[in-house]
């Protein structure tokens, strides 16, 4: 049965999809450990301002509302810089745009993220302790916050992939 035959799939090893699988899965690892080191920055920062820095302001809703503005902030900005030297490393794109508007990029793309990252946290927080509630809204935003940057904020330049298979083109 030639549908069955390994050699004949679109998933046979060394075709283009196998490989891309491949890339992707490295990819996500790469996401995904610069993803828990944006969680440590984020829950670290939100300690710090609860406990300490922010110590001093008795409204707990203020004091919650300013470390986490602080602390998605500061996890954002570790995750777009990793995001950008390594797990995407591989896609000439970034060479391409002006740091300013790649990060404007990335916010956008990553507001909705954070955005219901906050408001999972407010809405938990009054369930669980805040970390567990922080931590676990962080889960969630994570996969949205892949996608777009695969798909948008770290994708392929058409223009370069065209001038790449154009019959002319010098390789590089």
């Amino acid at each position: 049965m030639p549908f069955l035959n390994p050699e004949k799939t679109l998933w046979a090893p060394g075709s283009c999809l196998a490989m891309a699988a491949v890339l992707l899965r490295h990819r996500f690892w790469k996401f995904g450990l610069v993803g828990f080191s944006g969680v440590l920055v984020n829950l670290s920062v939100l300690y710090l301002c609860q406990e300490y820095l922010l110590a001093a302001i008795a409204s707990f809703s203020l004091r919650l509302n300013l470390s986490l503005v602080l602390a998605i902030f500061l996890a954002t900005v570790n995750n777009f810089y990793w995001n950008r030297l390594w797990t995407w490393s591989d896609r000439p794109v970034w060479r391409d745009k002006a740091l300013v508007v790649q990060f404007g990029q990335y916010l956008l793309g990553t507001s909705l993220g954070s955005g219901l990252q906050f408001v999972l946290t407010w809405g938990l927080a009054f369930f669980i302790y805040y970390l567990a509630a922080n931590f676990c809204a962080i889960l969630l935003a994570a996969l949205g916050n892949y996608l777009l940057g695969d798909i948008w904020v770290f994708a392929h330049s058409p223009a370069i992939s065209a001038e790449k298979d154009s019959p002319g083109a010098m390789p590089q």
